[in-house]
């Protein structure tokens, strides 16, 4: 009877690890490659951005200005890229956000969950791997500020 023989774990070149719901390595193959524009990135990664609670808004000063005149446009909706930068090479992608948070969040917990849930996003839907989700906090969202919400009462008539 011979010794039993221990199998060597198998090992793949780095960047074509496999990803739930799909792998970098899906993207080039032998019948060809699959290339993903950088705005398609943007919009799967600001979707999922928004989807954290906490988030009360994406951009930062001019781009969130003039998303405000953009959306008050009859027939316009709100930018899904607003606020987010992408960088899509062949298999990676980098990520940019700007947000805003509401009043009494944890930033900490909220940055954490903001990139859970982009980096799940984008490795699902687009079979990138995720190098990096940088987020930029600009602002805090104070309870009782805001375009929606109600205007005091005129103290003069």
């Amino acid at each position: 009877m011979s010794a039993p023989t221990r199998e060597q774990p198998q090992t793949e070149p780095a960047g074509t690890r496999a990803r739930p719901g799909g792998s970098a390595s899906e993207l080039v193959t032998e019948e060809g490659r699959t290339t993903i524009a950088d705005s398609v990135v943007a919009k799967v990664a600001g979707m999922a951005a928004r989807e954290v609670p906490g988030v009360y808004a994406m951009g930062a000063g001019v781009s969130r200005a003039l998303g405000a005149v953009r959306e008050r446009l009859p027939g316009a909706a709100p930018s899904a890229t607003q606020g987010v930068q992408v960088e899509v090479g062949e298999r990676q992608a980098a990520i940019d956000l700007d947000l805003i948070t509401d009043y009494g969040v944890s930033i900490p917990d909220l940055a954490a969950g903001v990139r859970r849930n982009v980096i799940g996003a984008v490795e699902k839907i687009c079979g990138l791997e995720v190098t990096e989700v940088n987020i930029a906090v600009d602002d805090i969202h104070l309870p009782g500020e805001g375009e929606g919400d109600e205007q005091p009462e005129s103290r003069v008539r």
